[in-house]
């Protein structure tokens, strides 16, 4: 399993359903905010903020189609 999916189980796990993430918007996250990254580790007490912050400040449509792309 990758830190990614570690980070996504774990994400899932604590987050209500309107919160729950998918691989592809992790993906999306890492392109847009690739100053928090400096390797390819996904620390959940560093990243998962900031993570939650990104993605309620999608619309519907937004995360639709960042999902669609997974398909």
């Amino acid at each position: 399993m990758t830190k990614k999916q570690q980070f996504l189980l774990e994400h899932n796990k604590l987050s209500p359903l309107n919160l729950q993430a998918t691989i592809s918007l992790l993906s999306r996250f890492r392109i847009e905010k690739t100053s928090l990254f400096k390797d390819n580790d996904w620390p959940i007490d560093k990243l998962r903020r900031p993570f939650i912050l990104w993605l309620t400040s999608l619309t519907a449509d937004e995360k639709e189609n960042i999902n669609e792309k997974e398909i």
